[in-house]
């Protein structure tokens, strides 16, 4: 009877508490009558929309994988239910409003007639990599046979949506493909783009040739130009905030008790009648028992020396202390060996090349054997990209990897050293230095491995220290104040959107996003947030609503900058207009200015020597007759006068047919990937997800 008045009690308080949660009281986090977590397209997004979404996508996963998912699993199936929400409701109406259906013959036609899909079909090829029908049709036919919702006809079905779905956008792109069309004029202009050529000499003067004190900067100026140019600041809705850390760090005494530890278990290692069933028992680690070869050995193991039944440690290696046992040594079927080689390949596949190519490989492997640095040879002459900066050191590889040509006389080596003779592969000629002779050592190792982390009590105490920091804590001045008294570091992190999950140092820091934009108010502190790392408190310092960045010190401060270039730029080109020589002209700013040349300059690069990337100055190089010189222009870092010295105009031709090929093929590509980005764009996605996790 206790039992049962004890769980009905359970059940009443997790009741209540859910109720709070998600029901209409006023601390419900979804406000009331509002259970949407956002909106698409005009649709409404319910809790009951997305978390059945989620659950298809944990159901297929599940089938697939044959296992539960992971928390790191959940993350990214949540986006993509998400992503599939945003097809559906914003990418799908689309197809239906220009009838781009999947009828039932193209269905069939995909799944197995003439086009069936590819990965179908891959499924039931036979021995000879024809496909088998037969199999197939009869595999459709017992799957038939199983009860609706079993896990073979969910799958089945689960594959034809997918189909029908990729059916759909194929059918839908096509249709805007179709509209894509490159006119002869565009053809024309592209062929005058990547063949006409103008010489060039320039006048360049940087902008930090003025001070940052002839071009002051005024509020009003700032304020004009945001109003001006608001729109290149249009922005989501972002949070900011401050915060500081109680790191979770072993401390002097957790380590001893640790390494303590440690000492025990390498002592019962030694005795240990089962030496995997021992490591995993007691390991923190996910390789309590491996096997290695002489490549793969750990370095904290010398092949030379190790014997079984050899126990090392405890000793620490990548934040962790470890004891390892050698459990066995033996012997595989798979050798590893190391070699060096360089490379000299023939011409052409003639007798007369080969011999020019193996007399030069022969010369140099006489050179070696004379005591010429092998590692020089092979920087100087080797013919192998991927590994002459590195002396030609192909590292250890296992048998059956290399060409048996190449292999051959490697693995028959005893020794280290040059091979006598130049070995021939279908690549060239090699000379070969052997610096490890093959070995099939087989090495089995189990490990016990401990993190050393902080203990509860160092835990509680950072803790504590944490919960002292945050109470009776209010505003971002007096938030800053303490954590100064206190000697922490505040570190900050700058519009945070509501999809995050990472923030700067912290790694996952998903609580505290969810609490920016749950609860968060500027100058509100947080509770204590427990992640990975470190115990973490919060101050709000800022919020931005979708629409604009607001002026604030921050944004003020990015215009500033530009104003200022502006003006410097107004001061140079007051300074070197008219029609003065350059070399003249740059006398405004000596040490500053740099007259130069270019003979080279096309409308397909957005460099000049000199001034570096500035596609402004390349076009300008091209909106003069040959013989004129520019205005003074603003680019990228200063203020640029061209000179045209000369302009040449590639010839006409009678067919641009090939750059108008080329721009279809550009122009088909990039509205493929721009189609669903486009959709997105004017749908007016509204992601308050952050309302759940």
């Amino acid at each position: 009877m206790t039992k049962w008045v004890v769980g009905f009690v359970a059940v009443a308080i997790v009741s209540f508490i859910l109720n709070d949660l998600f029901g209409n009281s006023p601390t419900s986090i979804f406000g009331g009558q509002d259970n949407s977590i956002g909106e698409i397209a005009g649709d409404r997004i319910t809790i009951e929309e997305f978390q059945a979404t989620v659950q298809d996508m944990e159901n297929n996963f599940m089938m697939s994988m044959g296992r539960q998912p992971s928390e790191r699993d959940m993350i990214g199936l949540r986006e993509q239910a998400w992503t599939l929400l945003i097809s559906r409701h914003a990418i799908v109406p689309q197809y239906e409003k220009v009838w781009a259906e999947v009828t039932t013959e193209e269905m069939y036609d995909i799944l197995q007639g003439k086009n069936m899909d590819e990965n179908l079909r891959m499924n039931y090829l036979d021995s000879t990599g024809a496909f088998d029908r037969n199999r197939m049709i009869t595999d459709l036919q017992n799957l038939a046979k199983q009860p609706a919702g079993s896990p073979g006809r969910i799958q089945w079905e689960r594959i034809k949506g997918q189909l029908q779905a990729a059916r759909e956008r194929v059918k839908y792109e096509n249709l805007i493909l179709k509209s894509n069309y490159v006119t002869q004029a565009e053809a024309e202009r592209q062929y005058h783009v990547d063949n006409d050529v103008s010489e060039i000499k320039y006048l360049y003067v940087p902008y930090f040739a003025v001070k940052d004190s002839a071009a002051p900067v005024t509020d009003a100026e700032i304020k004009k130009y945001y109003d001006d140019n608001k729109v290149k600041y249009k922005a989501a809705e972002t949070r900011s905030f401050s915060y500081v850390t109680f790191p979770l760090v072993a401390s002097p005494e957790d380590t001893v008790a640790i390494r303590t530890e440690m000492e025990k278990l390498a002592s019962d290692f030694h005795t240990a009648e089962d030496d995997s069933t021992f490591a995993a028992l007691n390991t923190e680690g996910y390789a309590p028992y491996e096997k290695y070869n002489v490549n793969s050995l750990p370095s904290y193991l010398n092949r030379e020396t190790i014997t079984k039944g050899l126990v090392l440690g405890p000793f620490i290696d990548n934040g962790a202390y470890k004891v390892v046992k050698v459990s066995d040594i033996g012997t595989d079927t798979v050798y590893q060996m190391k070699a060096s080689h360089i490379l000299i390949k023939w011409t052409e596949d003639t007798p007369e090349a080969k011999k020019i190519a193996k007399d030069k490989a022969n010369k140099i492997l006489a050179e070696l054997k004379g005591g010429a640095n092998f590692a020089a040879k092979a920087l100087e002459f080797s013919e192998d990209p991927s590994n002459k900066t590195r002396g030609g050191d192909l590292g250890w590889f296992a048998s059956g990897i290399m060409v048996p040509d190449f292999e051959r006389p490697i693995r028959n080596a005893t020794k280290t050293g040059l091979l006598p003779n130049v070995v021939e592969t279908s690549f060239g000629y090699h000379i070969v230095d052997v610096t490890a002779p093959k070995n099939n050592m087989k090495y089995v190792i189990s490990t016990i491995e401990k993190e050393i982390a902080a203990s509860q009590e160092t835990q509680d105490e950072q803790y504590r220290k944490a919960d002292l920091f945050a109470t009776d804590l209010n505003g971002i001045e007096e938030f800053k104040e303490r954590a100064q008294k206190e000697g922490l570091s505040v570190y900050e992190s700058s519009d945070v959107t509501a999809t995050e999950r990472y923030v700067g140092n912290l790694g996952d820091a998903r609580e505290i996003i969810t609490w920016l934009y749950r609860e968060g108010t500027p100058g509100k502190v947080s509770n204590i947030f427990d992640l990975d790392r470190d115990y973490v408190v919060a101050v709000m310092t800022g919020k931005s609503d979708d629409g604009y960045r607001p002026l604030d010190d921050k944004l003020k401060a990015e215009i500033t900058v530009i104003v200022k270039k502006e003006k410097q730029g107004q001061v140079i080109a007051s300074k070197i207009s008219g029609d003065a020589p350059l070399d003249e002209l740059a006398k405004a700013f000596p040490g500053d200015a740099v007259v130069g040349s270019s003979n080279q300059v096309k409308l397909t690069t957005s460099n000049l020597s000199d001034i570096g990337y500035d596609p402004v100055a390349v076009g300008k190089a091209f909106s003069v007759e040959s013989g004129k010189r520019t205005k003074p222009f603003l680019g990228e870092s200063g203020v640029t006068v061209i000179e045209v010295q000369n302009k040449t105009v590639a010839p006409s031709m009678d067919d641009y047919s090939l750059f108008k090929d080329q721009l279809q093929k550009t122009s088909n590509n990039k509205s493929s990937l721009e189609i669903a980005d486009a959709i997105k764009a004017t749908a007016d996605i509204e992601d308050r997800r952050y309302k759940l996790y």
